[in-house]
């Protein structure tokens, strides 16, 4: 029987985010906690999610290893399967192939260090997940507790969309608790890097119980057009009309002087075109990666402000 199950894909095209060590994380603290079965998914060539899975010694969460010309196919067989949940881990960098498995997404998870190459990273990552219309979610990663650089990462990232009210800190247990396949809220569950991996769950959860019931996750691609024709209407049926009757010869009226503002235009087909001002200009497109403000508003990017006049 088919079940519903949702997809959370962790991305960004910054290397060293923490996208492997979120997605497994989440995918341990959600079968933890019941929200089960889960599986993950490893669409990073490298197999780094596939590495820290194979040194595991618990059978869950489930592991898939593919690629995304096999992404498809795979997710219809979780489903099938009963799978409750599918966390996919993906490549950095590669923008096709990003591209291709947010597509999957029904939340989208950003890790974002906070550092100033990070945060300017992010706006690359932000165009492909917005363009695909899907909601996302930025998860601050690696910070240093207590740093200020972290509570302004946050305050950045904000003004470009929601931003998980938990910061994973940088502590050496994450990367010791999966040298052997396993996580923090399997070796220590009562220390502080547990107990923000459950409250980022927590959260997440929360987040998807709020998206709207779907059919399917699968997404439906549009039909494609017909470049440079239209397809004509089909010709409305039409009596024959009838026969004109005999009536007294009418004095014709004198031709009307075509005015200069009228013209016919169209092969066999006349019409009627009036002078109108011509169209303006086109606007001029904004460059990539970049917003347009409203008028009067001061831009400010990831990690730069912008001095304000006279100050």
């Amino acid at each position: 029987m088919l079940t519903s199950m949702r997809v959370i894909v962790v991305t960004s095209q910054k290397g060293g985010s923490g996208k492997t060590t979120i997605s497994g994380h989440i995918a341990v603290e959600a079968e933890r906690t019941g929200f089960a079965p889960v599986a993950m998914v490893d669409a990073d060539p490298q197999g780094s999610l596939a590495s820290w899975w194979n040194a595991r010694t618990a059978e869950t969460p489930a592991f898939v290893k593919t690629e995304v010309s096999r992404l498809h196919t795979d997710l219809q067989a979780l489903r099938a399967a009963g799978m409750r949940l599918v966390v996919i881990d993906t490549p950095p960098a590669v923008t096709g192939t990003i591209r291709s498995v947010v597509a999957f997404a029904d939340l989208v998870v950003i890790p974002t260090r906070p550092s100033p190459h990070d945060l300017r990273a992010v706006a690359a990552t932000l165009d492909i997940v917005e363009a695909k219309d899907k909601p996302f979610v930025f998860v601050v990663n690696g910070a240093t507790p207590r740093a200020r650089i972290s509570a302004d990462a946050a305050i950045s990232l904000s003004q470009h969309g929601t931003v998980a009210p938990v910061t994973i800190h940088h502590r050496t247990d994450f990367a010791s608790s999966m040298i052997d396949g396993r996580t923090v809220t399997e070796c220590d569950p009562g220390g502080k890097s547990a107990v923000e991996i459950a409250e980022l769950w927590t959260y997440l959860a929360q987040r998807l119980a709020k998206l709207e019931p779907r059919a399917s996750y699968i997404p439906i691609p549009a039909e494609r057009p017909v470049f440079g024709r239209h397809d004509a209407p089909a010709p409305a049926t039409q009596e024959p009309a009838p026969a004109p009757e005999a009536t007294a010869p009418v004095p014709s009226a004198p031709a009307a002087t075509t005015p200069a503002d009228e013209i016919e235009v169209g092969f066999g087909a006349s019409a009627v075109e009036s002078a109108q001002p011509a169209p303006s200009p086109p606007s001029e497109r904004p460059g990539f990666g970049r917003r347009e403000q409203a008028p009067g508003s001061s831009a400010t990017g990831f990690g730069r402000r912008v001095a304000q006049p006279g100050s």
